[in-house]
Parts: structure tokens; sequence; C-alpha cells
């Protein structure tokens, strides 16, 4: 274990990550409830004294570590495709960067999608988290298509947010245990079956069930 004063020389940004670091890989492994704090202060190498007094009860921790982790994934998504690229290219970027997010961090992943969806308070984050990522989507294949004289009613836009972002946490569930599987092949396929629909949805063609 690091000594204590060793620790408290790091700046404090730097020492909270590292707390944080660590209760993600040991929620991730034992789940929110079987997690104990003794375990999370043993993985940063400090008291569980230093835990408490920097973030906070285990429910704080868990909080803290379901909005480090989403806002490391909604700014990669964001920061990926520049404004003027087309819709296409825009979505593409953003999954690439979405896959690669979770590839990089499965136990972050883990956290966000696994542990926190099936408990409160943590349901209601993760909702939250959930609805900023379709705002991020839905504002990229609004801009791209404004870009290109193109306009769709917000309701419309919206719909395909959810259904592409629905689809893409359900691939990256599966990728996240599937270790060997290349993010942006992934990336790829996903991109493969939502932009097809997308697009021509995009473009107003829609399908109707026949008549009878």
């Amino acid at each position: 274990m690091s000594s204590a004063p060793s620790f408290k020389r790091l700046p404090r940004a730097v020492r909270e990550q590292q707390m944080l670091d660590a209760a993600v890989k040991v929620f991730s492994r034992r789940g929110y409830h079987a997690a104990s704090m003794d375990e999370i202060a043993e993985d940063a190498g400090i008291s569980k004294p230093m835990v408490y007094a920097y973030l906070g009860t285990k429910e704080e921790l868990f909080v803290a570590c379901l909005q480090r982790e989403g806002t490391r994934m909604t700014e990669a998504i964001a920061g990926a495709a520049a404004p003027e690229l087309p819709a296409d290219e825009r979505l593409w970027r953003g999954l690439r960067a979405f896959f690669g997010f979770v590839g990089a961090h499965r136990d972050g992943w883990a956290v966000l999608y696994r542990q926190a969806r099936g408990e409160q308070p943590f349901a209601g984050e993760l909702a939250a988290m959930r609805a900023r990522l379709v705002e991020v989507v839905a504002g990229m294949l609004d801009h791209a298509l404004r870009a290109e004289g193109r306009e769709i009613p917000g309701t419309e836009l919206e719909v395909v947010a959810y259904a592409l972002v629905g689809a893409s946490e359900s691939l990256a569930d599966w990728l996240a245990d599937h270790p060997e599987a290349d993010p942006e092949r992934t990336a790829t396929r996903m991109m493969n079956v939502a932009w097809l629909g997308a697009d021509q949805l995009l473009n107003g063609v829609t399908w109707h069930p026949s008549a009878g």
C-alpha cells in the first residue's frame, strides 16, 4: 500500500481520480451492493477514512463514478465529429468514438450500463446521462442536415437518436464481454445496420404496413 504522505503530496484532482479509478474497478467486479469501501481503499492504496473524506459515502462515490464515466463517454462522442462533416461521416465518427470508449474502459461501461441500470437512485442518473447522449446525437444529425439544406421535425430526430443510442448500447454491452472484438470493426457493423435505415428516414422515406 502507498504511504499516506506520498499520496497527500499529489494534487487533489489526481488523488480523486486515483480513488475513482479504484472504485470503478471494484464496482465493476463486485457490483454496488457487494463492493466494500475497504476493498476500494486497498485498491487505491490509501486508507478508508481518506476515501470517505474525499468522496463521501459509498452511494456518493458510486454516483461520482457514474458521472465521471458518463461525462468521459459523452465528451468523446461530441468531440469526435467536426460540425462541417456530412451526416454519415459525423455519425460514423461518433460511433467509432463510442465503441472506442467502451473498448478502452470496459469497467467503466459495466458500472454505467450494468450496475446502475437496476438500482435506485442510480437508474435516474443513468436515464439523465442517456438523455444527454440522445441530445448530442440528435444535435449532430440536425446540424449536418441543416448544412445540406434539409430539415426534419424535432420528434423524428429524437426518435432516430433514441433508436441509434439504444441499439449502440446493446452492441456495446456485447463488445464489453468480448475483449477480442475490435471496437472499430464493431462501430462499422453498427454503422451498416443504422445508417442504411436512418439515411432513408432522414430523407423522408418511410415504411407503411400494407392495407388489410
